[in-house]
């Protein structure tokens, strides 16, 4: 992966998931010189990564030498009304500014923007710490084929990376993708539990269903086939995998039925913060 920059990249915002960012950009080959850090409050883990390759980081960047070429917005979404004013006053003909900041709309940016100036909305997931994050992202009408491909080479650092078509549907990237790894995590939880109801120690049953929920992802990820098909792959008829399968698809619903409704929960959700 190369980055083609024709000026800094300024990232507003160093906790978890800028963090992520950062790691995931150096790692692949950015170079620390094109690089700004706006943090007030780094984290140890921050500060150690930007030690080592020598960045510092400022309370706020007032000025700089030239426009850059990308302002990456990964503040809290309710410090954007204070954060983005003087982000904008940075940004120059051809920045494009690309906000992770949940449910907070395009508009939201444009208000504080020159108008014409090019705006990436994206969502990316907690599994971008490690690089195996997903982003869901949408661009204005003004952002360029170029500047497109630079965002997508940011994205693409931590992971793989969605374009839509409709801003809208980042709500519902959001419920899946977004959220998504606590259901996961609730999912690992629930089996461990189920475990040591049925005689297994804790220590065990949680050993076993981290092993499990992790070992099925990668081989999910390995596989050509569908996730239905590795499911009747894994499922003997009249075995155990079929007595278990039958209470969660219980009534041609269950487990899925309940997923359903937890992601519009959360996407209706999603689009309440974003008013």
């Amino acid at each position: 992966m190369s980055f083609e920059v024709n000026g800094p990249v300024v990232l507003a915002g160093a906790g978890k998931m800028g963090t992520a960012l950062l790691t995931g950009w150096l790692d692949r080959g950015l170079a620390a010189r094109d690089l700004l850090v706006q943090e007030p409050n780094l984290t140890g883990t921050a500060q150690a990564l930007m030690g080592r390759y020598g960045i510092s980081a400022a309370s706020n960047l007032t000025s700089l030498p030239m426009p850059p070429a990308v302002i990456v917005v990964a503040v809290k979404p309710q410090s954007i009304d204070e954060v983005v004013p003087a982000l904008a006053k940075l940004a120059g003909r051809d920045t494009v500014v690309m906000s992770i900041a949940a449910g907070k709309s395009i508009a939201s940016f444009e208000r504080y923007l020159l108008q014409g100036t090019a705006v990436v909305r994206a969502m990316p997931n907690t599994p971008a710490a490690i690089g195996r994050g997903i982003t869901g992202a949408v661009a204005n009408a003004h952002v360029s084929a170029a500047q497109k491909g630079l965002c997508q080479s940011l994205l693409g650092a931590v992971g793989e990376v969605v374009w839509l078509d409709d801003e809208a549907l980042i709500d519902a990237v959001t419920a899946v993708s977004g959220s998504g790894p606590a259901y996961v995590f609730l999912l690992t939880e629930a089996l461990a539990e189920a475990g040591t109801r049925a005689g297994l120690d804790p220590q065990t049953a949680m050993q076993l269903a981290r092993a499990t929920i992790s070992g099925s992802g990668a081989l999910l990820d390995a596989s050509t086939d569908d996730p239905a098909t590795l499911r009747r792959n894994a499922t003997s008829p009249g075995g155990t995998t079929a007595a278990a399968l039958a209470v969660l698809m219980r009534d041609g619903g269950g487990l899925k039925e309940l997923l359903a409704e937890a992601v519009l929960a959360a996407q209706r959700r999603s689009r309440e913060l974003g008013i």
